[in-house]
């Protein structure tokens, strides 16, 4: 019979078709450690044979051994691996074009090319079939929108004051970073806080009855003064009533309390009778000593008599019983309806306590139903029957105290509230088995990543049902749910997010342009600036057209204000709507406003940022951190037109490096002013927005730029925007083990003709979101 033997390092099955013997096993071995050794082999060859000739015609002239970024030290592919971060800088400075420098031996494009490709291939070396790595995401809590969405989502409670818990720290661009979300103590009393208020908003609860309460001393009743006593004390010596008459403003039960005392005389003890209408109760008072005596009757609303009476006179033998009586006190509440009004009930009322107590359900039943449902949406997985039970016990206890069904519901749902399995998103450990298999995270794990990360909010109802079914990686489904989420209003909160600090917006509250010089800004246009882009991206988003387009795109979103800013006719009205961009210099997310504004200091424009801007969000090539002491272009002695003295900032060789990639693409854009407003003038000087890039591209404006992005640089612009979506969608940064991942999500993208929403869906499907891998 065929047997199986498995290669301990590909985990690849060997069939033989005889039985097992010592040999036969040894080869099906050997078999799995050519094939690894095979991939080993190829590496060290391209290392030796391609990659170290380049290197020394252009690199180890300056980087040899002992200098101060030695690339000499590195004899093989496996050395690369070794020291990944070092090869991982050179990478960029390859990318960057800053290196090798221009004094140096000049790179031709083929030759910059073969190095890239070369040196990213060996230093991000992995194995993604035989040794693969989903990474692992840290227990990412909440954050302040994700909570607030969550609330609004669950309760349907706006929970405002959330905006004034602590900020939320940003990592790899974006504040929904596991690593980074921290738990301050301030945090956890804030919490503490909204759940109460929450709770408060979403469940109403009656408000308490109206009380009434009457004190009268004894000698203030009715016919107190047919008796003796003093100091307010009535002694009744022989049968006889007094009485009190109150008013009572409802009706309901009250409970009459009795201060009395008694002499006793013969077998029996001194009897008093409280009576009023038909209601009669006879209480013995044995005490020497005044103590209470309660009793409760129901009363009608309206001026009521309450007799009080001695009924067992007895004088024998010097024995004489008398009662005293000291002090009355009446207490009524008014009775809470049964019922509430359905109709007075809040939305959010009738969508939590669907259940009640009645002839079917006792109160610990219906609290279970409601707690239950509520518990497993807030949790995002179906809550434990341990967890419902203690919940359980705990509106319970609200109950046994005082509180009404409603209250204890609220109190269960605090408790909800502060949980960790709310306030973070819990993913289960799972271990990696002997296979080497990455395990999948949950179904309803996978639920929860996929709605925060397109909505910022928790599964909805049918995301949960897919989950629960088990058909959430049915991909047909899948691509059906989430073509609906991306028409769903919630997906606002992915393009606010998102987008919103992908591209920097949320910088533009911080700027603040010089209004002397630039008199057409204002805060109205400010918020004008940020809703085009948001419009815009949501449009190519909801469109389901190519990524590509937020880049070329001939059309854009205005309304009248901003189409007159832009010098824009036949613009009317305030509403945004699609506006042809044809026969004018813009188009793209690079002419907008909003992205010149940010990227502009507020006197003047600044190519360093814009360019800096572009290599960041675009090509996802980061410029290192300048190096300190290099005084600012305003500081320095520097003459001339801006594009001069940039020139001359360059000849600085510490400033050269990034500058000659930053700058030609900042200067293409430097017929918009700094705040984005078309010129053809800077002051008395002409414009001059031509550059050229390190490897020789060259380009004159916005336009050629555009389309430099788009055509040449298509591929680096769809791995950059892929790989800011699985930061955001896993909240992680990536790793050079993702670079499979990223690899697979641009191939599925490029069979999908470029498609935003086949992007979303292969981020989805990618094996980092799908599975859960180890940190390293």
């Amino acid at each position: 019979m065929p047997v199986d033997a498995i290669c301990p390092r590909t985990n690849r099955f060997f069939v033989t078709a005889f039985r097992p013997t010592t040999a036969a096993l040894i080869w099906a071995i050997l078999g799995c450690l050519t094939i690894a050794n095979a991939d080993d082999a190829a590496r060290e060859s391209a290392f030796h044979e391609s990659l170290v000739p380049l290197l020394r015609t252009y690199c180890l002239d300056c980087h040899d051994e002992g200098s101060e970024v030695s690339l000499a030290d590195t004899h093989s592919a496996l050395d690369i691996t070794k020291n990944r971060d070092l090869w991982i800088r050179a990478l960029a400075q390859v990318r960057l074009g800053s290196m090798p420098p221009a004094d140096g031996d000049m790179m031709d494009a083929a030759n910059r090319l073969r190095m890239e490709k070369l040196i990213d291939e060996l230093a991000n070396a992995v194995d993604c079939v035989q040794n693969p790595n989903a990474g692992k995401v840290a227990l990412r809590r909440l954050n302040r929108i994700e909570y607030r969405n969550t609330i609004r989502d669950l309760t349907d409670v706006d929970y405002e004051p959330s905006d004034g818990f602590p900020g939320d720290d940003v990592g790899y661009g974006f504040d929904n970073i596991g690593d980074v979300l921290s738990l301050p103590p301030v945090l956890i009393e804030k919490y503490l806080d909204a759940a109460e208020v929450i709770s408060g908003k979403a469940i109403y609860t009656p408000p308490p009855g109206e009380i009434y309460e009457l004190d009268k001393t004894a000698s203030d009743l009715i016919g107190a003064e047919d008796h003796g006593g003093g100091s307010g004390r009535v002694v009744i010596a022989s049968n006889g009533t007094v009485s009190l008459q109150p008013t009572l403003p409802f009706g309901g039960n009250y409970t009459i309390t009795i201060t009395a005392s008694g002499d006793q005389g013969g077998p029996d003890p001194c009897r008093m009778s409280i009576q009023s209408g038909r209601f009669e109760k006879i209480i013995d008072v044995p005490e020497k000593d005044a103590a209470d005596y309660e009793v409760t009757m129901r009363l009608g609303k309206g001026t009521r008599k309450i007799d009080i009476s001695f009924i067992n006179d007895y004088y024998k033998d010097g024995q004489d019983r008398n009662l005293h009586l000291h002090h009355v006190h009446v207490r009524g509440e008014e009775r809470r309806p049964m019922f509430i009004d359905t109709e007075k009930l809040p939305p959010s009322h009738r969508r939590i306590v669907f259940a009640n107590p009645g002839e079917k359900l006792s109160e610990d039943q219906a609290s279970a139903a409601v707690l239950s449902r509520f518990a497993s949406r807030a949790f995002r997985r179906p809550a434990t029957a341990g967890e419902v039970q203690r919940l359980v016990q705990l509106a319970q206890t609200v109950r046994q105290e005082g509180g009404s069904y409603e209250e204890g519901l609220q109190v269960a749902m605090q408790a909800i509230l502060v949980s960790p399995h709310f306030l973070f998103k819990v993913e289960q450990h799972r271990s990696i088995g002997p296979s080497g298999k990455m395990p999948p995270i949950s179904d309803y794990e996978l639920a929860t990543r996929i709605s925060y990360f397109l909505w910022s909010s928790m599964p909805d109802d049918e995301l949960l049902l897919l989950a629960h079914r088990g058909e959430i990686r049915d991909r047909r489904k899948l691509l059906d749910k989430v073509a609906r989420m991306m028409r769903d209003p919630r997906c606002n909160r992915f393009v606010e997010n998102f987008a919103g600090q992908w591209l920097q917006l949320r910088n533009l509250d911080n700027v603040n342009p010089d209004t002397r010089i630039f008199r057409a800004f204002d805060d109205e246009v400010r918020e004008l600036m940020r809703r085009e882009t948001l419009t815009f991206f949501a449009a190519v988003m909801r469109g389901n057209l190519p990524v590509t387009t937020l880049l070329d795109a001939d059309f854009t979103y205005l309304n009248e204000t901003l189409a007159k800013y832009y010098g824009i006719p036949g613009v009317s009205g305030d509403h945004f709507r699609r506006v042809s961009l044809a026969g004018t210099p813009r188009g793209g997310l690079l002419t907008h406003a909003s992205i010149l504004t940010v990227t502009s200091n507020p006197t003047r424009t600044s190519p360093v940022k814009r360019g800096k801007w572009i290599l960041d969000n675009l090509l996802n090539m980061p410029p290192p951190p300048a190096p300190p002491n290099i005084p600012e272009l305003e500081k320095s002695r520097l003459v001339g037109t801006l594009r001069q003295r940039m020139e001359q900032h360059r000849d600085n060789p510490a400033c050269a490096a990034c500058h000659n990639m930053m700058d030609p693409l900042g200067f293409a854009l430097e017929n918009f002013d700094a705040v984005g407003q078309w010129r053809s003038r800077d002051g008395r000087d002409e414009i001059d927005a031509s550059g050229a890039l390190p490897d020789g591209t060259e380009f004159k404006g916005v336009e050629d730029l555009r389309r430099l992005l788009s055509t040449d640089r298509r591929e680096q612009f769809v791995r950059c925007l892929a790989e800011k979506l699985l930061i955001y969608g896993l909240g992680r940064g990536t790793e050079y083990y993702d670079k499979c991942a990223i690899d697979q999500i641009v191939a599925d993208v490029d069979r999908a003709d470029g498609k935003f929403a086949y992007l979303l869906v292969a981020i989805i499907e990618s094996e980092p979101f799908q599975k859960q891998g180890h940190r390293e």
